[in-house]
């Protein structure tokens, strides 16, 4: 039977799942301080971008425009006060659409900003890991030399031991890119 250590999570103390749980916890206080930074302007844009984006607001729209056709309309001895092809009512729906638009590209841009920021992040990692991984391959292909370990000699063990330079991987890239247009 297999031991429950309590999923992936569940190391033991200084294990690498405390890294992890420690990790997050960081991550979740940089997104906490970085909501709690945002400008008042931003809060609006966000808190509108949110109610916006809402099955209720688009409830509430499909009532509102309900409520003045059927009040514009005739109906019920209501005398129209923006009769079809209801001006009055495209324009309030043209300045909300512009307003809405400007609001959610104005949260857009600060989640692309905070999006930006984690992918550098990343890059910044994932160059670290990769230098780690480089220089332990090194150590480790020379204790297989010193012990005669057969796959010690690997020509693909040779290339990966090998340093990786960021620019040269963006240049190929980028000629790659170019080639395929």
């Amino acid at each position: 039977m297999a031991e429950d250590n309590g999923g992936w999570l569940g190391g033991g103390e200084g294990s690498s799942p405390d890294l992890v749980r420690e990790n997050i916890d960081k991550l979740l206080e940089h997104e906490r301080q970085a909501k709690l930074q945002r400008t008042t302007s931003q809060r609006v844009a966000d808190w509108i971008a949110k109610v916006s984006g809402s099955v209720g607001f688009v409830a509430l729209n499909a009532l509102f425009f309900l409520f003045w056709i059927v009040a514009n309309s005739g109906m019920f001895g209501i005398k129209p006060f923006d009769p079809y092809p209801y001006g009055l009512l495209t324009t309030i729906v043209s300045l909300e659409a512009i307003f809405l638009s400007i609001f959610v590209l104005v949260a857009q841009n600060r989640l692309q900003y905070m999006s930006d920021r984690r992918a550098e992040l990343d890059v910044q990692v994932n160059l670290l890991s990769e230098y780690e991984v480089t220089r332990i391959l090194r150590l480790v292909s020379r204790i297989a030399e010193k012990l005669e370990v057969d796959d010690a000699q690997d020509p693909e063990l040779a290339a990966l031991k090998e340093d990786v330079d960021a620019a040269d991987l963006i240049h190929e890239i980028e000629e790659k890119r170019n080639g395929e247009s």
